[in-house]
């Protein structure tokens, strides 16, 4: 593709060079350079892009996209490689992606979920149910890619532009006609949606997290709600009115605003009749229906897949028959039985409001089993929610066991003091640390009464622990599993 062809939309201030030159490829990767390529500098937390443009153009760059053109360059007047700078190179590296990858987001619906706490399960849900319609679908998520039924493994819950771009791209040369995405606060403030048209836009919940990058809640609203701002008046904003800042998220909107809510009036909503371990049963809209999830927060992800399915035109009936054979993300509530009726439950919940929601399903599920919560902080994040989960933990389980959970590059035993600060005299009596987490998961499972329930909070779906700057295997269910044939020795 000619460089020419593409570039419309990035914002260029200044150009130096040819713009009639064939791109084979574009990355904001130095390392990926190959002859041909297009290079955009972006300046990162970690690195800047700009030093690396000299190292691009070794590798066989052809042109270079960035905020600032190197002096060097400024004064070669033999320089083959053309340079094209504007003011703010991330917005130029989703407008330049979206343009070379065939603008592939106008080519199928796209649908857009943002929320402190079930972004993963909904998006996953929203997969399962279209394809279950007998649509082909992608999915991009915090635990896998989907291109139709090929999964790809993921690093972030949203991707960087090209990335993003290049599997829509995928999606529709597969026959894909929608695709369901996680966006996160940071990936919204990054502009690594810019440039994708959204046929629907979703909120879940707002509580208190990424207040490491972000720094004031204020912010973290403001992130999360500039996504629905970039909404067209074609698409649909689909809003949980039962979180306080629902309304906010669209007060500056052009989408067509639908709400929904399981407490209050809203143009949809639902209520749980039952449930157990096993399922629960759903009113939704004043139709029965059946789902093998369970608890409230489960309640509000089914309703939002429903809200958005009927939004994009399915048939609510068909919807709802179709509801009752999903399961989960992995990961979320999932469910391991073992010996002497102990349960295990597996959930990813790493802040405060995840946590409580968690906790409060267990004990409506089962109230008379002894409720033992297992959970720690990850280390190099939000330092305020520490003390806020162990108040949560304190107030809603039996027993804690407090531990780590991805200390990266920090002291795990400073992350305990912080913990340990939002606990009483009686939640520390309730409470033991043990620091290292394979010993924890072993000590809570082998030291629980006959027929509790034990929950492992923070990990979910993955299989790994960082400790320092290394991803080490660490899988739950291998650890559980391990633990429960100690138990029948």
């Amino acid at each position: 593709m000619k460089l020419k062809d593409f570039i419309q939309d990035i914002g260029a201030v200044e150009t130096r060079g040819r713009l009639d030159i064939d791109i084979t490829a574009i990355t904001s990767d130095s390392r990926a350079v190959t002859p041909g390529s297009l290079f955009l500098a972006v300046r990162g937390f970690a690195s800047d892009g700009h030093q690396y443009i000299g190292q691009a153009i070794q590798k066989g760059a052809v042109a270079v996209i960035c905020e600032e053109i190197p002096d060097q360059v400024r004064n070669d007047e033999e320089n083959d490689v053309t340079f094209l700078k504007v003011e703010n190179s991330r917005h130029a590296v989703a407008m330049a992606a979206d343009a070379f990858y065939g603008h592939p987001s106008r080519k199928l619906t796209l649908v857009g979920i943002t929320g402190t706490n079930g972004k993963t399960t909904t998006v996953t849900l929203l997969y399962n149910l279209f394809k279950a319609m007998g649509h082909p679908c992608g999915l991009l998520s915090t635990i896998a890619n989907y291109v139709d039924d090929r999964r790809l493994e993921t690093a972030n819950t949203t991707a960087d532009p090209i990335t993003i771009n290049h599997l829509l791209a995928e999606m529709v040369d597969a026959g894909c006609s929608y695709c369901f995405m996680e966006v996160s606060s940071i990936g919204v403030e990054q502009e690594r949606v810019a440039g994708l048209r959204f046929a629907a836009g979703i909120f879940s919940n707002l509580t208190h997290d990424h207040l490491d990058y972000h720094k004031t809640f204020a912010e973290y609203l403001r992130c999360k709600k500039l996504f629905f701002d970039n909404l067209s008046k074609e698409a649909f904003a689909i809003i949980n009115t039962d979180d306080k800042n629902g309304p906010v998220m669209v007060q500056n909107t052009a989408a067509k605003v639908v709400t929904y809510a399981c407490k209050r009036p809203a143009d949809h909503t639902a209520r749980i009749l039952e449930q157990s371990f096993e399922g629960m049963l759903l009113r939704i809209d004043g139709k029965e229906t059946w789902s093998r999830l369970v608890g409230a927060h489960n309640a509000y992800n089914l309703l939002a897949i429903y809200t958005t399915a009927v939004c994009l035109g399915a048939n609510p009936e068909e919807v709802l028959v179709a509801l009752s054979s999903l399961r989960s993300a992995p990961g979320r509530l999932e469910t391991v039985r073992g010996p002497r009726d102990l349960s295990v439950v597996i959930d990813y919940a790493h802040t405060p409001d995840a946590l409580e929601n968690v906790l409060g399903t267990l004990r409506d599920v089962a109230p008379e089993r002894q409720l033992i919560c297992l959970f720690g902080c990850g280390g190099d994040r939000d330092k305020t929610k520490r003390p806020e989960m162990a108040q949560v933990a304190a107030r809603l389980a039996d027993r804690l066991v407090i531990t780590s959970d991805n200390c990266r590059t920090e002291d795990p035993e400073e992350i305990l003091a912080d913990i340990r600060t939002g606990l009483t005299t009686d939640g520390l009596a309730k409470s033991i640390f043990i620091t290292d987490r394979r010993e924890a998961i072993r000590t809570a499972i082998l030291t629980a009464p006959e027929g509790a329930t034990i929950l492992l909070a923070g990990k979910g779906h993955e299989d790994y622990q960082i400790i320092g700057h290394e991803k080490l295997h660490f899988d739950e269910k291998e650890i559980v599993a391990e633990t429960f044939k100690l138990i029948l020795k």
